[in-house]
């Protein structure tokens, strides 16, 4: 009979374990998933920012010394990340592929001026930086005109911030739920033992000491929990890196370094906060309320 009754008890002992890992491990993942794709969010919504071109057109009086130091200038701008200087002759050319009819036989002359297309850093493409940036060139005075689409950088601009908040917000539910779930499955394993906890306090064993065991078995349960998650959440991005190459989620190590840290941090201080206020609420408990 005393067998039948520490096997049932075992078995019970390792599905609360087996709870506490799974619920660490579940919402771990999930917390990653969305570290993960916060910082690849950035680094997608710059990328786009960036692929929206300022051309610099100017004036047919401009020659190549002008140029040339235009070119020069661009190279130590803070602001530039890449440019390349069109032609007349080239975007002339270009108009014609894409028309399908040389416009040149019907002009006479070629319209068209030189240009530089120039792609700014991400961080310039705001409404203010991008109106200095417009500002300080248009002082030179062999340019022309100076285009890019207004409308685009401020759609983007405005439609990256409430994607951030949104993606803020959802962060804090979620962790708030990561704690509340991790905590509950704590609990459920320590209050299968409240009877052990308040007989080792009435034989005399300190708080500090009867709390120690339960504080390291819950911590090395959220190592294995978050373990198991760092190595999930490495299988999906050597998943995504795979499948999508073209994404490059695997570029920026340092950030998704972090974030597998964090992932290991939180496993760690969740359980052990849970576990310490959870044994604590039972050391202060009287006899009679353990039933």
């Amino acid at each position: 009979m005393s067998s039948n009754f520490d096997k049932f008890q075992k078995r019970r002992l390792i599905s609360s374990y087996f709870s506490v890992v799974l619920s660490v491990f579940l919402v771990l993942f999930l917390l990653g998933v969305l570290g993960l794709f916060i910082i690849n969010s950035k680094k997608l919504a710059n990328d786009f920012k960036e692929k929206i071109a300022m051309t610099v057109f100017f004036k047919n009086e401009a020659n190549d010394s002008v140029i040339k130091a235009f070119n020069t200038e661009l190279k130590r701008a803070p602001f530039a990340k890449t440019f390349v200087y069109v032609s007349k002759e080239k975007a002339a050319k270009e108009h014609t592929d894409i028309i399908g009819e040389d416009f040149l036989t019907f002009l006479g002359e070629n319209p068209l001026l030189n240009s530089y297309d120039i792609h700014l850093k991400a961080d310039y493409i705001e409404r203010d930086s991008i109106r200095i940036i417009e500002s300080n060139l248009r002082k030179n005075t062999m340019i022309e005109d100076i285009v890019y689409d207004k409308q685009l950088i401020n759609m983007v601009n405005d439609n990256i911030k409430k994607v951030s908040m949104w993606i803020l917000i959802i962060s804090g539910f979620l962790a708030v739920i990561a704690v509340l779930l991790i905590n509950s499955s704590l609990r459920l394993s320590i209050h299968s033992n409240r009877f052990i906890i308040k007989t080792m306090q009435m034989v005399g064993a300190t708080k500090a000491f009867i709390r120690k065991p339960f504080v390291m078995r819950s911590v090395k349960l959220g190592m294995l929990g978050a373990g198991l998650a760092i190595v999930a959440l490495i299988a999906l991005l050597m998943y995504v890196e795979t499948n999508f190459p073209g994404l490059g989620i695997l570029e920026d190590k340092a950030l998704i370094g972090l974030v597998l840290v964090g992932v290991f941090g939180l496993g760690v201080l969740i359980t052990w906060v849970s576990t310490h206020f959870a044994t604590q609420r039972f050391l202060n408990l009287r006899t009679d309320d353990l039933y």
